[in-house]
């Protein structure tokens, strides 16, 4: 069965009243906020401090490689978190597993700030920080998709697609949150100061800022299409095995669309960083600044990007981005690559702002439409997640090997273009979802 036939266990939830449909986005979006600050924290300290911090004994670049893999192996955690997450979403609820993944992200971020430095422990630092950041990669793996799928149950027909992007505006908050306070603290600290204690402070309010989140999540009710198919519709034991067994199409479509979505994001926010900062003149401050910029101007663009999926379809918008990305990835690079402050925000502007804007701002829908209502946590994660490990989590090791074993950062380039292409392909081949009139 495809998604387009129709569902024997097709339902029909009540209507949600505006005030719920606003409390549903506001809940996602904040709360993704809150969640990815943390996630992104981790990659922006990774990219600044934690080889000298945690890795003292090893080269500069090594020192860089190993920070980039304990990054990298947040990713793995993600799916084998997205599918115990997933499992008890679709079986009991989304809101309850939305408030689980917001503490259990707090609570190892903040603890990453409390981590004594290899000098003061020796090897048991680094392990600290592999263990906690697994943490961050398990409760990740079932947050985005969750909202998202949450915020979708709420929308009508024809403002899915813009409820959802306020997920995607959520990551990019969460990224602009992080990038914000660690420009205050490079800005405020001596760089030695930083390297010794200042990266801690964006680690250490965490626990503030998720307390919020979690008080938001608290007061929303669960998804009105949730209860009605928990009501109407035999309950599916192993979703995730459901998800596998009957919609193979779409799995694979999500997996092949979200190399790009993940992968060239984290090439562009956290590697390049990273190179603009140790291999050019732009000091870190710049760096910082730059990638906000992008941030903010992302913010305006994917919810207007997302209004044009509801009234043209998905597919167009993304493979919009998706060529976009492939066209502009040799100049994003050689913008960046200058050590010139405004030339280094247009790459990002550029590369995170409109070609991976017009992505995010179609995929929550995208994904989370291809799948019926009993297994769509399941496959929006499983889908999500799997992808993830070699997307956004290979993909600045990738960069930062690449650029080791040739000297060049063109092959970085041409690294990005071969996931947008790849994402390409497989949403050229997928099923368009934006007409679909019923979720169950």
């Amino acid at each position: 069965m495809t998604r387009h036939q129709a569902d024997p266990h097709d339902t029909v939830a009540p209507a949600a009243d505006p005030a719920s449909v606003k409390r549903a986005v506001v809940a996602g979006g904040v709360g993704s906020v809150l969640e990815w600050y943390d996630f992104f924290a981790y990659g922006t300290a990774a990219s600044l401090v934690f080889g000298h911090v945690f890795f003292p004994n090893i080269s500069s670049a090594g020192g860089t490689l190993a920070a980039f893999a304990t990054y990298g192996v947040g990713f793995f955690a993600r799916p084998v978190g997205g599918v115990v997450f997933s499992h008890f979403g679709d079986r009991v609820g989304r809101k309850t597993i939305l408030v689980i993944t917001l503490v259990m992200m707090g609570v190892a971020t903040t603890l990453i700030g409390l981590l004594p430095s290899y000098e003061a422990i020796g090897i048991a630092a680094p392990i600290m920080l592999v263990v906690l950041r697994l943490v961050q990669g398990f409760a990740a793996g079932g947050e985005l998709g969750g909202a998202i799928v949450l915020a979708l149950e709420y929308s009508g027909a024809k403002r899915r697609g813009f409820n959802t992007s306020w997920m995607a505006c959520g990551v990019i908050g969460g990224l602009l949150l992080s990038s914000a306070v660690f420009t205050v603290c490079t800005a405020v600290f001596s760089e030695t100061a930083f390297r010794e204690y200042g990266w801690r402070v964006p680690f250490l309010i965490s626990i503030l800022l998720v307390a919020t989140g979690i008080y938001i999540r608290l007061r929303l009710e669960e998804s009105p299409l949730f209860d009605e198919v928990r009501k109407s519709a035999p309950e599916v034991r192993v979703p995730v095995v459901e998800v596998v067994r009957t919609h193979k199409r779409s799995l694979l479509v999500v997996m092949g669309a979200r190399l790009i979505d993940n992968g060239v994001f984290f090439i562009y926010s956290v590697y390049l960083l990273n190179y603009a900062q140790t291999t050019t003149s732009l000091s870190s401050t710049a760096a910082l600044i730059g990638l906000s910029t992008s941030c903010v101007v992302a913010l305006v663009c994917v919810p207007w990007f997302a209004t044009l999926s509801d009234r043209y379809g998905r597919r167009p918008v993304f493979m919009a981005g998706a060529g976009l990305s492939i066209l502009a990835a040799f100049p994003i690079f050689a913008l960046a690559t200058t050590g010139n402050p405004l030339l280094f925000g247009l790459a990002l502007v550029l590369g995170i702002s409109v070609g991976w804007g017009l992505v995010t701002s179609v995929v929550g829908a995208y994904f989370a439409e291809l799948f019926p209502a009993r297994l769509r946590y399941s496959g929006i994660t499983l889908g999500r997640e799997i992808s993830s490990i070699f997307a956004g989590g290979l993909s600045p090791f990738i960069a930062a090997a690449l650029l080791a074993a040739t000297g060049s950062i063109w092959p970085v380039a041409g690294y990005a273009i071969l996931l947008s292409a790849v994402s390409l392909v497989a949403v050229y081949f997928g099923p368009e979802t934006y007409r679909l009139e019923s979720l169950s």
